[in-house]
């Protein structure tokens, strides 16, 4: 008779993605899962599969979490530049806190693209729910007349995003997010 699975898997999936945030996927080994989790390795499989399906799980995991919280952070703000900063410092603040860690879906696509195929699906597609929804705010933000109109919005939601990517990396470099409130308002720039 199969056993039960006695942990929480959603609590193992979040651990796991502070985990995997913090060292990254290749110096995370499946002993430090376990260990991390306080779960047998043979549970770890049963759940997942492997490592890859737990990092799998893990970004999804941020995908539903903070990447979707950028995006509800772009719907919160009096206007499109303050929606955008607001978002744009808040990432900032989160990639520098414990020492710079940067951003998970970042610093995935650093570590395990091109060769990792899931992986790349799962990134491409934060990425593009965040310049979809700033090609959005950036459209309208044009039709009121509250930035220029100079710019196409997707390609100035595209420049936003790839911004955004360096600054996450920035991030690691320059845990500071002082250090780099400067840069985001250069980047705001763009919308004059």
């Amino acid at each position: 008779m199969a056993r039960t699975r006695e942990f929480d898997t959603d609590a193992a999936v979040s651990r796991a993605m502070e985990l995997f945030w913090t060292r990254g996927y290749e110096a995370t080994s499946v002993r430090d899962l376990t260990r991390h989790l306080g779960i047998g390795q043979g549970s770890l499989y049963a759940a997942f599969g492997d490592k890859d399906g737990l990092y799998r799980a893990a970004l999804d995991h941020y995908r539903a979490t903070l990447a979707a919280a950028a995006l509800r952070d772009l719907e919160a703000g009096d206007g499109a530049r303050a929606a955008i900063r607001t978002m744009l410092l808040e990432r900032a603040r989160i990639a520098t806190e414990g020492g710079g860690r940067g951003c998970l879906a970042v610093n995935a696509a650093c570590e395990r693209l091109p060769h990792d195929p899931a992986t790349a699906r799962t990134v491409r597609d934060m990425q593009d729910a965040g310049r979809d929804a700033l090609t959005d705010l950036l459209r309208a933000a044009a039709e009121r007349g509250e930035i220029a109109p100079r710019h196409d919005p997707y390609a100035l939601a595209g420049f936003l995003v790839t911004f955004l990517n360096g600054l996450l990396v920035a991030a690691k470099v320059t845990p500071d997010v002082r250090a780099l409130e400067p840069l985001v308002e250069v980047a705001l720039g763009a919308l004059d």
